[in-house]
């Protein structure tokens, strides 16, 4: 078997799991909810509101980016085997178009998937679509 034909995820995990991991730590003020788990991505929305926006009432890129970290190291976490775990070493965003008010959405896909690195591509899109922010994410794979 190839390796792009071996499963992305190695550690399954539910939607409750995920959410349920969340508690208590900076998602959950933020309103991220994981929604969507698919064969290769990993998807969660979080709301364009006062929790989320800069002074001039648009979604905050730090908020943006703290999705796209929460994206990229949660897939990250499914992809590795037992004993294995990641941590994030690099991460980069383009914010691209500006959004007041909404749902913006976020999905993870791998673009490596290396014994001893990750790295993760993220798009967040407005609720039409549109792409907000393009962010990349690079994951360091360690023994736990």
């Amino acid at each position: 078997m190839k390796a792009s034909d071996r499963p992305v995820f190695r550690k399954p995990s539910t939607l409750e799991q995920l959410n349920a991991s969340s508690r208590n730590t900076a998602m959950e003020p933020l309103g991220i909810v994981f929604t969507e788990i698919g064969p290769d991505y990993l998807r969660a929305t979080m709301p364009v509101d006062a929790r989320t926006h800069q002074p001039y009432g648009l979604l905050h890129g730090g908020a943006s980016v703290l999705l796209a970290e929460t994206l990229g190291s949660s897939a990250g976490m499914m992809a590795v085997g037992e004993g294995q775990g990641v941590v994030g070493i690099e991460i980069n965003a383009n914010h691209l178009r500006g959004v007041r008010e909404g749902t913006v959405t976020g999905t993870a896909r791998p673009l490596h998937l290396g014994g001893r690195t990750q790295v993760w591509e993220i798009r967040i899109e407005d609720e039409a679509a549109r792409l907000v922010c393009i962010s990349r994410l690079t994951v360091a794979v360690i023994a736990i």
